[in-house]
């Protein structure tokens, strides 16, 4: 990713810097508004979301944190005794990683996720980041080569939000367009805007619990718990096992 593209990470380096940014979402139907505060990827464990201190607990072994931002789940980790690699697709991202004390931070896209550098036991994909996995065909092929790079009791972590919870029209209506064309009503074409810097586009997943266990047979993993982050958002948190036999590639 070029400078001129590595919105989210000028975001955050700006934010480090003591500069109160607001992050922009755009989506390909010319939607625009605000992603949230920015002191959500700054803050520190007792800040947390109660969701977000209870999955810890789920937390076992090395620890892959794919979309980390900031990087304030494998900073806690970290500090917690727990071997954490953080990546994410900004490079200015893995550099503010870095500035506040992360020792494995790397700039990697989700699609180019390396068995060799495993196995893992635990990742991550808080914050939504499930969404990260794009689309339909991206759960598919992006929870294979999780299989293939991590351990036999692995776990992943995942949060995400039923995109039926929204009573918006403008939301709905492109629902009701995926819908139409054959896609999940969740999947999104976004990118982030942040003053005169934009990323490209890319894919995001929104997903139901049902459509999430159907997105899942077949891949090696399987849902084992379903937690309400907060009642009436239809925002969730999944845990989310390996099982086998291990799909192909």
């Amino acid at each position: 990713m070029i400078d001129d593209e590595d919105a989210f990470g000028h975001l955050l380096q700006d934010y480090l810097r003591g500069e109160q940014g607001i992050e922009l979402v755009e989506r390909d139907d010319g939607f625009i508004g605000p992603a949230g505060s920015m002191r959500q990827y700054f803050a520190s464990f007792p800040d947390w979301p109660s969701h977000e201190r209870a999955a810890m607990a789920w937390v076992r072994g090395r620890v892959l944190d794919i979309g980390c931002g900031a990087g304030r789940h494998a900073l806690y980790l970290q500090g917690q005794g727990f071997t954490v690699r953080g990546i994410d697709i900004s490079p200015l991202a893995i550099a503010v990683c870095r500035r506040r004390g992360l020792r494995d931070a790397c700039v990697q896209d989700i699609e180019d996720i390396d068995p060799a550098a495993g196995p893992w036991d635990t990742v991550l994909l808080l914050g939504a980041n499930f969404g990260l996995l794009g689309n339909a065909a991206g759960v598919k092929t992006i929870l294979a080569k999780l299989h293939h790079s991590t351990s036999p009791d692995a776990r992943i972590i995942a949060e995400s939000l039923d995109p039926a919870s929204s009573t918006e029209h403008v939301h709905r209506a492109y629902q009701e367009a995926n819908l139409q064309q054959g896609r999940l009503p969740g999947e999104l074409r976004l990118r982030i805007r942040y003053k005169q810097y934009a990323t490209p586009w890319f894919s995001y997943l929104f997903v139901s619990k049902s459509d999430l266990a159907q997105l899942l047979e077949g891949t090696g993993w399987r849902a084992t718990h379903l937690q309400d982050v907060e009642t009436g958002t239809g925002a969730y948190i999944a845990l989310i096992e390996r099982v086998s036999p291990s799909p192909t590639l």
